[in-house]
């Protein structure tokens, strides 16, 4: 590839008439390592918490609408000159582009299509550069390159932040976050969603180390663990070695369907605990038995409001992006008893009951099946071939730890939100391995 992989196992990929092999081979591994660095970093790293939009008011962003619109043209000329065509030709019958079509269709039920649509537009583009960081490298020799030097260029950034400007990566003790005091956010809005990103940035350095580039992946696993640690996301600290232990065991016992059963077992078991306490009096005291917090800071009372508007529009959903923030709940009167201002709230902080808002009921498991199930179909297939396991790990990885996060945050098609972006790139990443071999070098 391509992420090293290549058609069938074919020989050096094609270069463009006149283009130097070895300057090819360098442009498409900086390409990729760039893009990768800008899924984690975003365009506005250390921005804070941003504002509320007035009831109206337009949610774009007019520096991520012109910098992914650049961005997917560039990478996309690029893929165009640098990549194999063979390897292209495998996007057209991606799971992703099925959710896209399934999100466009639903748009006709949101409030403000057209808002909906340009929104979605925008996830579209960020996917565009998303493909090429996987494509472009020749092999998986610079693959792994470009991923430990954009992993721990992004720790580095983050860390000097924390040592030198501590108010921009640290919760302060003031507004509505103050009761995150002291717990690290990084160069993201919140803890919740930095502590995922750090997660993968860890795993990335577990790949790292396995595919021999051990000073930097024991780097990388390092700092991105401590971060973890230091964030506060106790869901998180879980998720992680989870995740990475699933991986790993199926590795050394060779039974990845063995483990793939443990994934479904745990993930019905968060489920229960988490969502599950919302519909059953049992599973919330069972919660409670486990946790300190069974409402998961309030979150219960947004999944109960958002159950009862699935319930609205269980077909075919209130559209992508038609619900939170828009005049269906911000024209809604204050629940003074609740603990939140649902009229405020950007998400269902559940992946799962937000797919079935915006999509309907069915639209959701089209979706759901397409993000969370085909990849580890996907996983088994590439794990056959001992020259793409460590890439399938990597990915399934991301995968797994993605499908426990989606249980308390939201993020499918949010726009170039790094938790979606990073995981449209395991979803996409385990597609091209289950179909392609890899090239090592």
């Amino acid at each position: 590839m391509t992420v090293g992989i290549g058609e069938k196992g074919s020989g050096a990929a094609a270069v463009a008439p006149g283009v130097p092999v070895d300057g090819a081979r360098v442009a498409a591994a900086l390409l990729s390592g760039f893009g990768l660095l800008l899924m984690i970093l975003t365009f506005q790293p250390f921005a804070g918490v941003p504002d509320i939009p007035d009831e109206g008011g337009s949610t774009g962003n007019v520096i991520n609408q012109i910098g992914y619109v650049s961005l997917a043209l560039i990478y996309l000329a690029a893929m165009l000159r640098l990549s194999e065509r063979s390897v292209l030709a495998q996007l057209r019958s991606s799971s992703l582009i099925i959710v896209l079509l399934v999100a466009a269709f639903s748009a006709r039920q949101a409030p403000d299509p057209e808002a909906s649509l340009r929104a979605l537009l925008l996830s579209t583009f960020a996917l565009v550069m998303v493909v090429g960081v996987l494509v472009l490298p020749r092999s998986e020799r610079d693959f792994a390159g470009a991923a430990a030097t954009a992993a721990l260029t992004v720790l580095l950034l983050v860390y000097a932040a924390i040592l030198l400007a501590p108010q921009l990566a640290i919760h302060g003790s003031e507004g509505v976050e103050g009761g995150h005091a002291g717990d690290w956010r990084g160069h993201l809005t919140h803890k919740n969603f930095a502590a995922p990103v750090f997660s993968i940035l860890t795993m990335i350095g577990i790949y790292c180390w396995r595919s021999g580039i051990r000073l930097r992946g024991l780097a990388i696993i390092g700092l991105g663990t401590l971060f973890v640690l230091n964030s506060g996301s106790k869901t998180t600290m879980g998720f992680l070695p989870i995740a990475v232990g699933l991986v790993l065991f199926a590795r050394l016992t060779g039974r990845p369907r063995l483990v793939l059963a443990i994934h479904v077992a745990l993930v019905l078991l968060v489920a229960g605990l988490t969502v599950g306490t919302v519909l059953s009096p049992a599973l919330l005291q069972v919660s409670a038995s486990l946790s300190s917090d069974p409402t998961f800071t309030g979150r219960d009372e947004i999944w109960r409001f958002a159950m009862t508007h699935i319930g609205e529009k269980p077909w075919l959903g209130h559209g992508i992006f038609g619900f939170w923030q828009t005049p269906v709940v911000t024209r809604l009167e204050e629940n003074f008893e609740a603990s939140w201002d649902i009229r405020g709230i950007g998400s269902a902080h559940n992946s799962y009951l937000d797919a079935m808002l915006m999509f309907g009921i069915p639209g959701a498991v089209v979706v759901i099946f397409c993000l969370m199930v085909l990849p580890l179909r996907n996983y088994l297939r590439a794990v056959q071939d001992p020259a793409r396991q460590r890439l399938a790990d990597l990915f399934a990885m991301i995968v797994i730890l993605m499908t426990y996060v989606g249980m308390l945050e939201s993020f499918f098609l949010n726009r170039a939100d790094p938790l979606w972006v990073l995981f449209a790139f395991a979803v996409l990443g385990m597609e091209f391995v289950s179909r392609m071999r890899t090239r090592r070098a």
